[in-house]
């Protein structure tokens, strides 16, 4: 598909403000906020719950950079679509208020930033390691798979599982087994997470021939690949307790209930594959569903939370034989 539309539209000149707003719309905000919430619970998971701050809010700030340079590409090469469909029409580069070489030279700075921070606060693995999530993401993602096939959002999904690895660099200098299920956590969520969306809007990939998964094989193939991703969620989620033991009993818990809430309404999705409002309900639920599991990680990586989460489960044990 030839990028020529979103090079036809003339520049609009907003004002500042405008444009302010325009660029942050680029790097997709909403994307980032769950990059960085993963970079976190890696960080405090490897740090044993006692991560710099300094180091922290750094390499937070640099994932924040990285991501957002990916997404302005990723807005780059997607402008012609992004003109023919609704819902993206009014972004910025598709309306005309950005302009090409403006949005590749923001993506180029932010690049740059992200390296340099990584590379002076935390170590070159990190940084590097950042800069592959970016080739990752344009060059195997958008630029090859996106348009070509429907394992796009699968394969291309290593982009999204690279920042636990950036932040599991950062505090420890290498990549241990734990940040590798990691990892694999994030890409296994992937597609459970982005295909509802697909199912959602199905019909605006279909208009500009993204060969998505709903797309091409229905929305009862979908469901049932959704099921079966959430299905491997819980075995490799637990692996960062046993065999690895870098997390505890509470997180444990605490992946089984989510996960349990999370199988059930893709098994509802299965009953009804073309409810668009299931859909929706999943893809929400994926959502909070790494947020709270990321959340899970920080508390059970804490000292203090272990040592009270331990000590209540011995009440526990001790208090059951009194009730028979």
């Amino acid at each position: 598909m030839q990028k020529t539309i979103g090079a036809e539209v003339p520049w609009l000149h907003p004002g500042f403000a405008q444009t302010c707003i325009d660029y942050y719309q680029l790097t997709k905000p909403r994307l980032i906020l769950l990059f960085l919430i993963t970079t976190a619970a890696s960080m405090w998971v490897a740090a044993a719950g006692e991560v710099k701050s300094g180091l922290l809010m750094t390499t937070l700030v640099a994932g924040a950079c990285a991501a957002g340079s990916a997404n302005t590409i990723n807005c780059i090469y997607d402008r012609d679509i992004d003109y023919i469909m609704e819902r993206t029409r009014h972004r910025p580069l598709p309306s005309g208020r950005v302009q090409v070489w403006q949005a590749s030279l923001f993506a180029t700075v932010l690049a740059l930033i992200a390296f340099t921070l990584l590379t002076w606060v935390a170590n070159l693995l990190s940084a590097c390691l950042a800069m592959a999530g970016i080739a990752v993401y344009i060059g195997v993602y958008t630029q090859w798979l996106k348009r070509s096939s429907t394992q796009n959002i699968v394969i291309g999904g290593t982009a999204g599982a690279i920042p636990p690895l950036v932040g599991w660099a950062a505090v420890t200098g290498e990549l241990s087994w734990a940040a590798w299920v990691l990892f694999a956590i994030i890409f296994v969520w992937t597609p459970p997470h982005f295909w509802p969306l697909a199912m959602m809007i199905e019909e605006d990939y279909a208009k500009v021939g993204v060969p998505m998964m709903p797309v091409v094989n229905g929305a009862a193939t979908t469901a049932n690949q959704i099921f079966v991703y959430t299905a491997l969620l819980l075995p490799v989620t637990l692996l960062l307790v046993y065999p690895l033991q870098v997390c505890g009993s509470l997180y444990a818990l605490i992946a089984i209930i989510l996960w349990s809430q999370f199988i059930y309404k893709a098994w509802q999705l299965i009953q009804t594959p073309e409810d668009k409002q299931m859909a929706r309900s999943v893809f929400k639920f994926s959502i909070s569903y790494m947020m709270l599991l990321c959340a899970g990680m920080g508390l059970d990586s804490l000292p203090w939370a272990r040592q009270a989460w331990q000590y209540s489960s011995h009440l526990l044990q001790a208090w059951l034989p009194s009730l028979y």
